[in-house]
């Protein structure tokens, strides 16, 4: 080491060290398309896991439809992001909510997004975003005692049954180019993009 490290105990506000954004779509009962934006997503094979507040229109449009897509927004989306971030479908707006959140059942329109079709599920796609995930409810797992949430949380699994990328991220067919690629990192409630390339694993393929 090139110095001495020394350590410091302390109790940050959130654990978020470094994620790419998502945005879940999902519809309700009455096939309203609902965003929520997550800074919680990571992938097992083709299964994912999302971290979701129980009270967000996403986590009950997804638990009541079995659906959802996951669109991975590049970076240069983060002002489209930001621009739902307060925003919520739940009507009425969860307790914990209300000073810093207002009811918007159009967060397509609100950000300026554009609905795709999609191919095996009933929500669509956003048109902004470079990847989509297809993919169904699978399990749930929901925290009810976390020391800093203000209400439950739950880690929701889905599994990915159809994958949609933008062309010019594609090489080999079904690889994507790492040096195109840029998506939204929150880090630590800021965001960014990725710096330059260090390296690569023993398992990259391309």
């Amino acid at each position: 080491m090139d110095r001495q490290k020394t350590f410091k105990n302390i109790e940050p506000a959130i654990l978020y060290f470094g994620t790419p954004v998502a945005l879940i779509s999902t519809v309700d009962e009455n096939n309203l398309a609902n965003i929520g934006p997550v800074s919680s997503v990571w992938a097992l094979g083709r299964t994912l896991l999302i971290g979701l507040e129980c009270g967000s229109k996403t986590y009950q449009n997804l638990i009541k439809q079995g659906e959802c897509v996951v669109n991975i927004p590049a970076a240069c989306l983060f002002d489209k992001v930001e621009r739902i971030a307060t925003l919520t479908g739940a009507q009425p707006i969860p307790d914990y909510k209300k000073t810093r959140y207002q009811y918007e059942p159009d967060k397509f329109r609100a950000g300026g997004f554009t609905k795709l079709p999609s191919d095996m599920v009933v929500p669509p796609r956003i048109g902004e975003c470079s990847m989509h995930f297809e993919a169904v409810l699978r399990n749930k797992i929901v925290v009810e005692d976390d020391p800093v949430e203000q209400g439950p949380i739950a880690a929701v699994e889905v599994r990915v049954v159809k994958i949609h990328v933008d062309e010019s991220l594609v090489i080999k067919d079904n690889h994507i180019n790492p040096e195109k690629w840029e998506p939204l990192i929150y880090n630590f409630r800021h965001y960014f993009g990725l710096g330059k390339e260090l390296g690569k694993t023993f398992k990259a393929e391309v």
